[in-house]
């Protein structure tokens, strides 16, 4: 197995560690039996061949966010890049609030992300930390045993005022001298039930007074009556996630795990622990090495599971999938692509030092690949209607417009063209102001691959209000004709025929959150709420939009780059969300 390094792409100080690893050797004597293990089942198993191996450890107690995009393409890409597996592992050690859905709806969003995980790669099943269970409880007991883990009974409120402060050291309990007997017998009655929630504790026994309070005899059983989603009925205590998390590393020969800022004053804790484990004998060297980077600070959206889900519950939006939410399931059904979130990622880069990030800079991504892999359609969006009054009722011709003006290989469609046709009520102006070159009474355009017209007049309703235009064609005009040039016009205006173009229901996305940092100036993010974040209308659209697929993006020439709602669309009856429009409408209000 080679350990030369291969990272491709731009570096950052994870990948120099990863570098100056396989450079050291570091990990080269790692063994793999094909699935998770204790040093029993890994000893005598042939060397692994995972370069190196990362993992993204969510909760399925929720949906996952923008942030989590970071650290799904950060981990299935250092794995890609440096001939390595990465790991989806459901973190599922507290069972009230973990559900099958959430568990689903995270796998999906990851392969969506571009995340190899089974079925899309065989040698990467999905992995649950419950199904480490047996193994947990059985570390734990070796802690109580070799004396460095006792049974705590304590309330919760005694165990924090005893904990200290950051300038004064914690009070070491009165139960910290336990037999390891009595601890045992205690730990044990709290396996089988025999003891209320809250009760006990089973503590890591380590230093009451080090500068570092993680190191504080840390909480890692607590007793919880609850139903799991997977284990059932079968335990009545779990473990505590800073304690779980270090072990399920070690179990999966994860070489490099990588975590945010957060947890960076918890690496002596994860330390501390593997090496105790791997002392007894249950774990093998080399063990994981913790990496910190910071987290996604974005703005103008929250992040907070709790803020999420009270936007859900209190029906501010209309689901987790709600395209609003700045969750993954939400930007799928907005219409944001992939590779926008893959380009997002390269662009922000990696680094340890905490910063904010404006949603400028996602959305953008988002315009730049679907600029280059969205064809072009033409949607009328607010319709007015205009008649070309010498051209015959009864007639209809095909005009040609191209797929992708910048990839002439996608070809052309037929858009066709009639006497009576929708238009933007923007591109008529009775009064028009200076500077405006679209229609007005006197004034001629080009209809966008049709022909050049002359505006003579306009109805109007018992109100004063337009409600259709006039003009005449000009048939020497047509575009591709040899007379497409024969006269000159300062605008363009796209239209559609009126009996050919159909109805459909488009939404208008905009941001969620009016204020860059939600709730910052207010205390409540709720105060922050746009109330202009979504816009119902009724829009006309080229023919060949009828018979799109959910998910199909297309930029709608003008207004932005649409796609097919994935939940509510249906055969023949395509709904339309706006994923991002062609250019940043935020820009001018800044």
């Amino acid at each position: 197995m080679s350990n030369e390094p291969t990272a491709p792409h731009a570096t950052n100080f994870i990948r120099n560690i990863i570098d100056a690893d396989l450079a050291a050797n570091a990990f080269a004597d790692r063994k793999w039996c094909g699935r998770p293990g204790t040093a029993a089942e890994q000893k005598d198993a042939p060397p692994d061949t995972a370069r190196i191996r990362t993992r993204f450890p969510p909760e399925p107690n929720g949906y996952l966010h923008y942030g989590h995009a970071k650290s799904v393409l950060l981990n299935f890409n250092l794995a890609r890049d440096y001939g390595g597996i990465c790991h989806l592992r459901f973190d599922d050690t507290n069972p009230e609030k973990e559900e099958q859905e959430f568990v689903d709806g995270i796998v999906d969003a990851v392969r969506w992300l571009g995340g190899q995980s089974a079925p899309d790669n065989p040698d990467a099943p999905i992995y649950f930390a419950s199904d480490y269970f047996d193994w947990m409880y059985r570390f734990a007991e070796h802690l109580i045993e070799h004396g460095h883990a006792y049974v705590d009974s304590q309330s919760a409120e005694e165990m924090r005022a005893n904990r200290g402060t950051l300038t004064e050291p914690g009070t070491p309990s009165p139960f910290r001298d336990r037999t390891v007997d009595e601890n045992l017998r205690l730990f044990r009655e709290m396996r089988d039930g025999l003891h209320a929630e809250g009760s006990h504790v089973l503590r890591a026994k380590i230093d009451m007074a080090s500068p570092n309070i993680n190191l504080r005899d840390p909480a890692i059983y607590r007793i919880k009556h609850a139903h799991h989603h997977r284990q059932g009925g079968k335990w009545h205590i779990y473990p505590m996630y800073a304690y779980a998390h270090p072990i399920e590393d070690a179990l999966e020969n994860i070489t490099h795990s990588i975590c945010t800022l957060e947890f960076e004053d918890q690496r002596p804790w994860y330390d501390w622990l593997l090496a105790k484990l791997a002392e007894v004998g249950e774990l093998l060297k080399p063990l994981p090495k913790q990496i910190e980077f910071s987290r996604l600070n974005l703005t103008y959206i929250i992040t907070s599971k709790r803020y999420l889900k009270q936007l859900v519950d209190q029906h501010h939006v209309e689901g987790w999938d709600d395209p609003r939410m700045p969750t993954i399931v939400g930007a799928r059904r907005r219409g944001f692509a992939p590779e926008g979130f893959q380009l997002f990622a390269e662009r922000i880069g990696v680094s340890k030092a905490d910063s904010w990030i404006d949603l400028t800079v996602l959305e953008d991504c988002q315009r730049e690949v679907m600029n280059d892999a969205c064809l072009r359609r033409v949607a009328v969006l607010n319709p007015l209607k205009l008649e070309i009054t010498n051209y015959d009722a009864a007639a209809a011709e095909m005009c040609l417009a191209p797929n992708h003006p910048q990839q002439p290989e996608t070809g052309k469609r037929e858009v066709p063209f009639s006497r009576e046709l929708w238009i933007e009520r923007e591109d008529f102006e009775e009064t028009p102001p200076k500077g405006f070159f679209r229609l007005f009474p006197g004034n001629s355009v080009r209809l966008r691959y049709a022909y050049v017209i002359r505006c003579t007049g306009c109805e109007k309703d018992h109100a004063g209000n337009v409600i259709k235009v006039l003009a005449e064609y000009l048939p020497e005009t047509k575009s591709g004709s040899a007379g497409a040039d024969s006269v000159k016009v300062k605008g363009n205006i796209h239209w559609l025929s009126a009996k050919h173009a159909h109805a459909a229901e488009v939404r208008l996305f905009d941001r969620l959150f009016k204020a860059p940092h939600p709730g910052r100036n207010s205390d409540n993010f709720l105060d922050d709420l746009n109330p202009n974040s979504k816009t119902v209308i009724s829009a006309y659209l080229e023919p060949s939009l009828l018979e799109v697929q959910p998910d199909d993006r297309f930029q709608f020439e003008r207004h932005g780059y649409f796609v097919a709602d994935r939940v509510e669309s249906t055969a023949g009856r395509p709904v339309w969300n706006r994923a991002v429009t062609l250019k940043d409408s935020w820009a001018a209000q800044k």
